[in-house]
């Protein structure tokens, strides 16, 4: 990892520390030492940089703002083999859903359908207010939302480096960097061969990862005049299942946490009317009235556990249904998949051509094709519902009767005989494990071609390009999904079985029916994003100083087409296809926008001490008008070993496409907790209190047209301390306020003041509440802050040099407001939150690493602060308190080893553990009717636990 110096002047000591080591980032010292060829390399670039966060080129590269630099070196020593990984471990980065894992299974609304996305967030402020750039320049957003960059399509084993500016850069590089700029870099020419091949592989099994390179390049720009490479890699990572790990097990009641089913593989039974167990049976223990019970979890049965894997007792008193005291549950939260399994094939190219001593033309071709498996929990089978009524007519029982006797025998023998109505149906909800998993399969396709011509006119620098880039992504379903008249003909044959033990099997020809019934194949949906983008920069010495030297200057232009299609269902079969998650409602036919925009740069060393960049862009948005976001910088370094710098900005966020064009579609709400406001206030269900009764209503999410852009405001203010050779230390204060907020309407905020959106709860002629209208609307803001911190320390130890590096993050403050008129929310620093980001207090990495000859080690340790839990549904409505809940979810921390060797000629062997000590993520009780993970929070932890890397590289030519 690299920084920019401190000091103007090369020479100085500050210089030298600190272009190694000043900015923060995985942790200062987990590079490797630098080699010859990289150091002459640093000193030519040196001449002239552009740094990300600014558009001049100068020999004092930008030290202004807070930006970290990840050099390949870094990446390679802990392992990281994608850029959701790297996301993952930075300190600076938000602990939201963006990764895989945490769009595994149950995600918020606006997560579902994002099949296949990892996003960037920095700073908690959202992929969609993150910009990341490929080579300084942008590309094309996912296909199926189309609202943030895929970093599954980043062509990540080529790259060189990553540039990460921590502060907002809409002045620089456009409206939507609120939360900060990422941009990777690979390289821009090579010469020879280079073949590498990675594996790690978990110690417990599952989520391994698998990746080879090729890497081949010819031409002498100094020499030739041209150069021309290309790189190719293929990555595979195998599934990780949630019953493969211990700590996903959702069946921990006394902790306040139980899954919320009765859909069971051995299936459950209810009492519903003209049923076997018509309007539910007396208890003739104490009398109470019991309306759902499994055969195995009577008195005197073998229990829950013995229908099969993942089965238990229904946490009745979790969910306050004391009427489903002998019910089961089956651990659906434990069966989503942790790691998607993915497989990706990327490529890049580049030739370069100089035109003259001073000009260069380039044409670039950058190509992925990555397809990523989503996969849940088998469908659950209900017959007591009228979407599946049908499955379950009378003639259901003909080659079943045995099993109707056995539970009709069991039912009789503690109910009593004179309870039930022998020969009705029985109405259950079961989990159909035949069925299979149910799985999607999306395949992206993207590409980004860029022609740019880059020189020198005069003393001024220019960069020219055209770019056109497109992400197009098609979801598949891929098993465990089946046509529902077919299901519908197979459960009236009375073929299968839904009260079958461990070790039977359904029949020959109940499986057959299923194999027959199987809607695999059919494409759910697609859509494709692309960006077409002209852009054009000059750089240079004005020819007028100040008391600090010269003063530079940049402009430029950007002028972007934004188009994003989305194809909703496509197929020629009507037929429906049971649970499938089709999404006819947000079909768009090729909607598209023009953006306008200049800027203009002007750096202003107004003393040798003191200096100044004054930064702004005005843009045009079709259908927005013009936004001017201005950006203000500064340095001032009394001393050489000491610096100051701060900076202030705006922001301007034009809603998504999807935000605009999307149709109204609706999902039942799922939870047990919410009662109508209108009635009971606060909107807590509690049975107990008139008017509190528990309502489950559907939710009705879409877009609005008449949406406006969010604004924002970045402040940023830190210091630089280099005093002694072996030491430096920065430090870096940043607050980011939001307004005019664009969100799907927060339940939490329709119930709180449900005077004012009393509109949005739908109801019918008696008044009942039937939906609640949660579209998208602009509303309140939220305010952020925080501190980064990087320290790192040198010395020489046995014949070697050491380095000791921290690098932490700090949020001091996240607050929100739910409409502009209101003040800001307590803090909710430390407290869980749904969804989104979840702020914890504190993040760290401490590393160490030595490096002697041929040999460098590098021990890191990540640090993830604990959080108060979400409480239990039971807590909350106050019907009961689990023994050994504990409101507080441990802090997480794990250790990562690297050693790499270079005692062979070309050859580079790098060895890694990673999860040294086998950790655990902490436990955490959260309600897994709204989140992923079971038991455990993927936005915080790793969950393939001890895993053994190796890197082989070889290069050649």
């Amino acid at each position: 990892m690299h920084a920019v110096p401190l000091c103007r002047k090369p020479g100085h000591l500050a210089v030298a520390v600190l272009f190694a080591l000043a900015m923060p980032g995985i942790a200062a010292a987990q590079q490797d030492r630098p080699t010859e060829q990289e150091e002459q390399r640093q000193a030519r670039t040196l001449d002239t940089v552009r740094v990300t966060g600014s558009h001049i080129r100068r020999t004092d590269a930008e030290t202004q703002l807070p930006i970290t630099v990840f050099q390949r070196a870094d990446i390679e020593a802990q392992g990281i083999t994608s850029a959701e990984q790297l996301l993952m471990y930075m300190n600076i980065a938000g602990n939201s859903s963006d990764n895989l894992a945490s769009n595994a299974g149950i995600v918020h609304e606006e997560q579902r359908g994002n099949n296949g996305v990892s996003g960037a967030n920095l700073r908690g402020q959202g992929a969609d207010a993150t910009l990341v750039l490929l080579n300084g320049r942008r590309v094309a957003t996912h296909g199926l939302k189309g609202r943030a960059v895929d970093l599954n399509s980043i062509p990540f084993a080529a790259i060189d480096r990553v540039e990460v500016l921590r502060d907002g850069a809409s002045a620089v590089y456009g409206t939507d960097a609120i939360g900060g700029v990422i941009n990777f870099i690979t390289r821009r020419d090579f010469e020879g061969g280079e073949a590498s091949v990675f594996a790690d592989m978990t110690e417990a099994g599952g989520a391994d990862i698998y990746r080879a390179n090729l890497l081949l390049g010819g031409g002498s720009l100094d020499d030739d005049g041209w150069n021309v490479f290309g790189t190719l890699s293929v990555k595979k990572n195998t599934i990780l299942r949630g019953d493969d790990r211990d700590f996903s097990n959702t069946f921990q009641p006394a902790r306040g946490l139980s899954p919320d089913t009765r859909g069971t593989p051995f299936a459950t039974v209810f009492g519903l009317a003209g049923s076997l167990a018509d309007g539910g049976l007396v208890d003739p223990v104490d009398g109470s009235l019991q309306t759902a019970f499994n055969t195995l979890n009577l008195p005197g049965a073998p229990g829950c556990e013995a229908g099969g894997e993942m089965m238990g007792p229904y946490g009745y008193q979790l969910w306050n249904v004391p009427a489903s005291r002998y019910a089961c549950a089956w651990d659906y939260p434990a069966a989503a998949v942790i790691q998607q399994p993915q497989e990706s094939v990327d490529f890049i190219g580049r030739a370069t051509f100089r035109l003259a001593d001073a000009h260069e033309a380039f044409f670039e071709f950058v190509g992925s094709d990555v397809d990523v498996e989503k996969t849940f929990e088998p469908n659950q089978i209900s017959s007591s519902t009228s979407a599946t009524a049908a499955f379950n007519p009378d003639t259901w029982y003909p080659s079943t009767g045995d099993s109707y006797d056995m539970v009709y025998d069991a039912l009789a023998d503690y109910f009593g005989a004179d309870q039930l109505q022998y020969g009705e149906r029985i109405a259950y909800r079961w989990r159909c494990m035949d069925c299979g998993p149910r799985q999607i399969l999306t395949n992206t396709r993207a590409y980004r071609v860029l022609l740019g011509f880059e020189g020198m006119l005069g003393d001024w620098d220019y960069s020219f390009g055209v770019s056109r880039a497109s992400s197009e992504s098609k979801s598949t379903l891929n098993g465990g999904y089946h046509y529902t008249d077919a299901l519908q003909e197979l459960f009236g044959s009375g073929l299968l079985n839904p009260f079958l033990m461990p070790g039977q099997s359904q029949s020959p020809e109940a499986l057959a029916g299923l194999q027959a019934a199987s809607a695999t194949g059919v494409v759910l949906y697609g859509g494709e994003s692309v960006v077409t983008q002209v852009d054009g920069i000059v750089s240079g010495d004005i020819g007028l100083s100040l008391p600090g030297g010269a003063i530079y200057a940049a402009a430029g232009f950007d002028l972007r087409r934004e188009e994003f299609k989305f194809d909703g269902d496509q197929r020629t079969d009507p037929r429906v296809v049971f649970n499938a998650p089709f999404d006819q409602a947000n079909i768009l036919d090729d909607v598209s926008r023009d953006i306008k925009a200049v800027f203009a740069e002007l750096y202003l060393p107004l003393f040798e001490s003191l200096e100044v960049t004054l930064a702004g862009r005005y843009d045009h948005y079709d259908g927005f008008g013009s936004t001017t976001n201005p950006k203000v910088s500064f340095k001032y370094q009394p001393i050489d070993a000491l610096a100051f710098r701060g900076a202030y900005s705006t922001g301007f966020k034009v809603p998504s496409f999807n935000q605009l064009f999307n149709g109204v579609s609706e999902l039942q709400y799922t939870g047990l907790d919410l009662a109508d406001p209108a009635s009971c206030p606060g909107g807590v269900a509690n049975d107990a209190v008139p008017g509190c009764e528990s309502i489950r209503p559907d939710e009705l999410f879409g877009g609005k047209q008449d949406l406006e852009p969010e604004e924002s405001k970045q402040k940023s203010l830190g210091v630089v301390i280099a005093p002694v050779d072996w030491f430096n230390l920065t430090l870096d204060w940043w607050e980011i306020e939001r307004i005019n907020t664009i969100r799907s309407a927060p339940r939490e905020l329709l119930i709180e003041y449900y005077d004012l959106f009393s509109g949005n709860w739908i109801r019918d002629a008696s008044g009942d509440v039937v939906a609640i209208d949660r579209r998208y609307i602009n509303s309140g803001g939220s305010k952020m802050s925080g501190v980064e911190l990087d320290a790192n320390v040198f010395g020489d130890l046995a014949g070697g040099t050491w380095r000791l590096g921290l690098n932490g993050s700090y949020i001091d403050s996240f607050r929100t407001k739910g409409i502009e008129a209101l003040p800001y929310t307590d803090n909710l620093v430390g407290d869980y939150v749904r969804y989104y980001n979840l702020p914890i207090k504190w993040k760290h990495t401490l590393n160490f690493s030595w490096f002697r000859g041929d040999w460098s080690h590098s021990l890191t340790q990540v640090y993830r602060h604990g959080y108060n839990d979400e409480l239990p549904v039971s807590v909350r409505n106050g019907t009961y308190v689990p023994p050994a809940w504990d409101p507080r979810v441990s802090s997480y921390t794990t250790y990562n080893y690297s050693v790499s060797w270079t005692g062979i000629e070309d050859v580079k062997l790098t060895f890694g553990v990673r999860n040294l000590l086998d950790e655990d993520p902490p436990f955490t009780a959260h309600q897994n009717d709204f989140a992923a993970g079971a038991a455990w929070e993927p936005r915080i932890a790793d969950p393939r636990g001890r895993a053994y890397s190796l890197l082989v590289e070889y290069r050649f030519f």
